[in-house]
């Protein structure tokens, strides 16, 4: 048990870390504060919940693992290589597919409530 407790340790300080010296996280981070309020207000099914929270949890871990490639990219490779621009960029460019996807995801489930919620009231 305290190697299991070490261990959650060690991946809470690597959340923290990235959301303290990430910019993208924190965005990634407000916006799902934002849709879990938005989410909160509507009647929303526990399925509509889940795929909304297996989302934002698909686009943050994404950018950890960005994050992650990024430093071991410039740890190994401290110099401009093609290589080096390559893995960075891909990885880069999983985050934003995720990202672009979130959006459409949750304008799917929460657009038709919002609109309903505003126009009613």
């Amino acid at each position: 048990m305290p190697k299991f407790i070490r261990s959650l340790s060690f991946a809470c300080s690597g959340i923290v870390l990235a959301v303290r010296s990430q910019r993208h996280m924190k965005i990634h981070a407000i916006a799902a504060v934002i849709v879990c309020i938005i989410g909160a207000m509507l009647p929303l099914t526990r399925l509509e919940w889940a795929v909304l929270l297996l989302t934002m949890a698909l686009v943050i871990s994404l950018e950890m693992v960005n994050t992650a490639i990024e430093k071991t990219v410039d740890l190994a490779s401290p110099d401009i290589h093609p290589l080096a621009k390559a893995a960075k960029d891909v990885a880069a460019g999983a985050v934003l597919v995720s990202a672009c996807m979130a959006v459409i995801i949750g304008l799917l489930i929460l657009g038709p409530p919002l609109w309903h919620f505003i126009v009613n009231e």
